[in-house]
């Protein structure tokens, strides 16, 4: 047998590392041409920070326009709220600064500005679907109007990506949109803009990080260059992570961690995932845990119920740990540890009545339909948030 495959690049022109964002991004916008350029960032970075303020200082005439309106898990009507606003400014160039929230709520954004959509009963058409055999089902998503150049200051990765995700607050299911050209064209890692983020998000954003490589290297559809840097991604984030703690101004650390990401999201959307990043979805659809919560309770859960089948691989994301000998699901379960992160279902406000409605979500999820072990019933999923509970 000879392996096959395809391996599909993302529709991103560069990455810029080590230089002040402001600098950056008015560099962007100059090689780009761009006059209107319209931001979208977080409440709290903008009000409370000068992140923001340097930027529009340093894009001077070309500023058109901010959104700061962003809500967390990114709920359908927010993002129409976004696209309303953008459609007003008629940007030709949107910069994103922020973590998952403010990223993903740009991504759908421009779903809707691609397809014409002004309801939320319109992004039924656009989210993925999985097939019963783990498959996706995608409807064809136009080129938007302009592309977004992103200005990370979480370590989730959703910059590294063309997939997107909102919630249905009717259905309670987040729903993943993808689409060539709905991700970043550029990104800027800047680790002095993230010092303003709060150290628990940092290092349980650091931490789902540590999920996106894991779940590719344990794929049932494994690929030697993500495998390569995944496994790279996985020695710099443990290191980076922990001296992230213990000196958290440390710039060149945080840059490490930054650039560990990078390395971390190569199979994102390329390479199938599995019940960690699925059934967290909706860990954050139904009881509202954040992103880096849910890889915290359930990762090591997952690779246990996983070991029967990929054992081999697993070995590998241990060594990479630096815990050769020991378990995945331990050597993952340390790290948390060390992070000073939650590590039970528990401890982030999930409840026994929530498991319900997460099981069925779940059973949905696409992540969840290609996880390596096959997850197929109500109980198997209910099996695994028993254990993470």
């Amino acid at each position: 047998m000879v392996r096959s495959g395809t391996y599909v690049f993302l529709a991103q022109d560069r990455v810029i590392f080590g230089k002040p964002a402001s600098e950056a991004v008015a560099e962007e916008a100059a090689r780009r041409n761009a006059r209107r350029v319209f931001i979208v960032a977080s409440k709290t970075l903008n009000r409370k920070t000068d992140v923001i303020t340097r930027i529009r200082s340093a894009i001077g005439e070309r500023f058109a326009g901010l959104f700061d309106d962003t809500r967390e898990h990114v709920p359908r009507d927010s993002v129409l709220t976004a696209a309303a606003a953008v459609r007003v400014a008629n940007p030709d160039l949107i910069v994103t600064v922020g973590g998952g929230t403010p990223i993903d709520t740009v991504k759908v954004m421009l779903v809707c500005l691609a397809e014409s959509i002004t309801s939320t009963g319109a992004l039924d058409e656009y989210y993925i679907r999985a097939k019963p055999d783990g498959t996706r089902e995608v409807k064809p998503v136009r080129s938007p109007p302009m592309r977004q150049i992103i200005v990370p200051t979480t370590l989730s990765g959703a910059e590294f990506s063309n997939l997107g995700a909102a919630i249905d607050p009717v259905r309670q299911v987040k729903d993943l949109y993808t689409g060539r050209e709905i991700g970043g064209d550029a990104v800027i890692l800047d680790p002095a803009v993230t010092v303003h983020t709060p150290d628990w998000l940092w290092l349980s954003t650091g931490m789902r990080a540590v999920d996106h490589a894991v779940e590719t290297i344990c794929s049932k559809a494994p690929q030697p260059y993500t495998d390569a840097t995944c496994l790279h991604a996985l020695s710099m984030l443990a290191q980076s992570l922990r001296r992230n703690r213990v000196a958290p101004d440390d710039l060149g650390s945080r840059l490490d961690s930054q650039l560990g990401v990078w390395l971390s999201t190569t199979g994102l959307g390329r390479v199938p995932w599995g019940a960690s990043h699925g059934i967290g979805h909706q860990l954050g659809a139904v009881a509202g845990v954040p992103h880096g919560y849910c890889t915290c309770v359930l990762l090591p859960v997952v690779l246990r119920w996983n070991e029967p089948v990929n054992g081999a691989q697993q070995t590998s994301v241990a060594k990479a740990l630096g815990y050769a000998g020991k378990s995945a699901a331990d050597a993952v379960a340390e790290l948390i540890a060390d992070l000073g992160l939650p590590s039970k279902l528990r401890e982030v406000g999930v409840k026994h009545e929530h498991f319900d409605a997460i099981a069925a979500g779940a059973l949905t999820n696409l992540f969840v339909r290609q996880n390596p072990r096959p997850v197929q019933r109500r109980e198997d999923v209910l099996e695994i948030l028993s254990a993470a509970y």
